[in-house]
């Protein structure tokens, strides 16, 4: 087995809708209208409703009501546009997988907290929408095992009461390679660019990528998810947590900067913007 070749077989059962394609290729070619992604988004009801409902919640903090695709374009942009149209497709491309291994509602509701809490660490950075995006994501390759190899995964999964670590190490003895490294293949192969699928792939280990260039990137990521632990955990099997925080989280928080009271912040406004998002998207 190897990431590459579990991604190709299964991209044609976990693909992303024609209408997310079609957004993608008009934002991609710098060229597109707000009118051209109104009638691409308005040919899907569903996504048009989830889009609407998006751009009023309190994420954005808009003043006054949204009320068309037209205007909610011209206010997001075309960047968080493609954020809002992935994320609120991603969530029901995922489906038929044991709720033995996963609360799919647990983990969503998880990954939406790692993508806002990643976007808010990174709030100085240009372009943040795509750290929502891979604080959404960096789950995925799970999901594919979950749905590929669940016998396998419940053998991963019982050693969630040591520690990611644990079952980290227990994903390359059973797969050869980690939920993070297929999770990426998958992106790569969904065409989403490298900024957003290489945190993927360094979720587990930022500290190595010392000097590359999506260095800053993976550590917040990291650093998102270890936070975004605190809130949630993101599987049906029950963890029993350490009073301490573990030694790479806090090197990593050392390395961006994050003192207590910035976490302690960051955790309360990420926990009100994560009920807004969940309730769009879902």
């Amino acid at each position: 087995m190897d990431p590459r070749t579990i991604a190709t077989n299964v991209r044609s059962i976990f693909s992303l809708p024609d209408v997310v394609i079609r957004i993608n290729d008009l934002i991609d070619s710098g060229e597109a209208s707000n009118y051209e992604l109104e009638q691409v988004i308005s040919s899907d009801p569903a996504l048009t409703a989830k889009l609407l409902k998006f751009a009023n919640s309190t994420y954005f903090g808009f003043s006054g009501k949204v009320e068309t695709i037209l205007k909610a374009i011209s206010i997001i942009g075309h960047k968080e546009l493609r954020n809002l149209v992935l994320a609120t497709s991603v969530t029901s491309t995922f489906k038929g997988i044991s709720s033995d291994l996963v609360d799919m509602d647990t983990f969503w509701n998880h990954s939406i907290t790692c993508g806002v809490t990643a976007r808010l660490l990174a709030s100085s950075v240009d372009s943040r929408e795509r750290f929502f995006i891979a604080g959404l994501l960096h789950g995925v390759g799970r999901l594919i095992l979950f749905s590929q190899y669940p016998e396998e995964s419940a053998k991963v999964l019982s050693y969630m009461n040591q520690g990611e670590d644990a079952v980290i190490h227990a994903e390359r003895k059973i797969f050869g390679f980690t939920h993070a490294q297929l999770g990426a293949e998958l992106l790569k192969q969904w065409k989403l660019p490298p900024n957003i699928w290489k945190m993927v792939e360094h979720q587990f280990a930022p500290m190595n990528m010392k000097g590359a260039k999506y260095e800053y990137d993976a550590n917040t990521l990291c650093a998102a998810i270890n936070i975004a632990n605190y809130i949630q955990p993101c599987t049906n099997q029950k963890i029993n947590y350490e009073e301490t925080i573990p030694e790479r989280a806090i090197r990593i928080w050392s390395y961006l900067g994050l003192s207590a009271e910035i976490i302690e912040s960051v955790m309360t406004v990420a926990k009100l913007q994560v009920i807004e998002v969940f309730n769009a998207i879902r």
